[in-house]
């Protein structure tokens, strides 16, 4: 049978009290606070449920909170207040000190039964949560350690490094090359088609997290059969067209092969995320040959792109609260973002044809 402790300094109410639980629980009875903080200390792991009046001699209710709390009883032991007390003030400071609960006098059996019923249930399956967390982060953790300890291994390996250089080779490749294009759109029409190119080589643990998860070998050779995005490029324009004029423009270069295109320009994510995705066969020249390596490309304006970092903060930050509020207003943003990247655009067309 489950234990639980009644407290109160009046013998009657404590003995009411017994009367109605006894068939269904072990109660421990306790005269006043310090006699209860000594029945815990003796069955705290055992204890289902605290009854705790609060006015009592020697140690009060609220010392006993406290003393749990600091001995983190409360977070297993759910304490349900007995009190003849009505005042709204009294309840609402219970409850900010974590009581569960709140049982009236003069007593009635069923109440009595039916909330410290609740109370069990609801504290059982907390604590079951709670447990399937601490299991499931200690398993994150586990597998955090395995995923670091194989990127070392990598990290060692010669042929890795080379393919890694060769990365690094094919973003400085497609950054040329984007430099050229920005200088002779300059020259052309009197402006540049983007503002800047932000580049990153995923990282030895990042990579071998993704082969894992997705099943592949953990293997230099799988890494460049499997994987498009270990090479990236962030390409921020300032209006929608120049995204379109600029990745046409590159994808036609003929020693340049386009393996997948994701418009989520025209076709945004459920969320509202906007971006061009290109996944380009890029060559890269060695010492002895001529060799092609994968790269994305990723295209945004400036609006998008601040959206895309805002959003990307909310995924990975922990301990956010109202998550689906801001989920809800980031979408929002997301449709305003478009409409106004359209209206500048179109703003900036009008200027265009004054000058002329």
């Amino acid at each position: 049978m489950q234990r639980i402790i009644v407290v109160d300094d009046i013998e009657i109410n404590r003995e009411m009290l017994c009367h109605m639980l006894q068939d269904d629980y072990i109660v421990e009875m306790a005269g006043d606070g310090q006699e209860a903080l000594e029945k815990l200390q003796k069955y705290h792991k055992e204890t289902v449920v605290l009854l705790l009046d609060l006015l009592m001699p020697k140690v009060d209710g609220f010392a006993v909170i406290q003393e749990m709390k600091k001995n983190g009883w409360m977070k297993k032991i759910p304490v349900l207040i007995i009190s003849g007390e009505y005042a709204v003030e009294i309840e609402n400071k219970c409850f900010e000190l974590g009581a569960a609960d709140f049982i009236h006098k003069p007593f009635e059996s069923s109440i009595v039964r039916n909330r410290i019923k609740n109370a069990v249930e609801l504290f059982s399956y907390k604590n079951q949560l709670e447990q399937k967390v601490e299991e499931q982060e200690e398993t994150l953790r586990k597998q955090s350690h395995i995923i670091q300890r194989q990127a070392d291994e990598l990290r060692r390996v010669k042929s890795f490094n080379r393919l890694m250089m060769k990365y690094r080779a094919a973003i400085m490749e497609v950054e040329t090359r984007m430099q050229v294009l920005n200088e002779d759109f300059s020259h052309e029409y009197n402006r540049n088609p983007f503002e800047s190119i932000k580049s990153r080589l995923k990282s030895p643990s990042s990579i071998y997290e993704k082969l894992a998860r997705k099943g592949f070998p953990i293997t230099v050779e799988s890494i460049r059969e499997n994987l498009t995005d270990v090479a990236g490029l962030r390409v921020i324009c300032s209006f929608p067209d120049d995204i379109y004029r600029l990745a046409d423009l590159f994808t036609r270069q003929d020693d340049i092969s386009l393996v997948r295109k994701k418009d989520y320009i025209k076709n945004p994510k459920s969320n509202g995320y906007r971006s061009l995705h290109l996944i380009l066969s890029v060559p890269i020249f060695l010492s002895h040959k001529k060799e092609y390596m994968k790269v994305e490309v990723q295209f945004r304006t400036i609006a998008m792109d601040f959206w895309a970092s805002l959003e990307h903060k909310l995924k990975y930050k922990k301990d956010v609260d109202d998550t689906d509020e801001i989920v809800g207003q980031l979408r929002a943003c997301a449709d305003s973002i478009e409409a106004l990247d359209y209206q500048m655009q179109e703003i900036r067309d009008k200027i265009d044809r004054s000058k002329g």
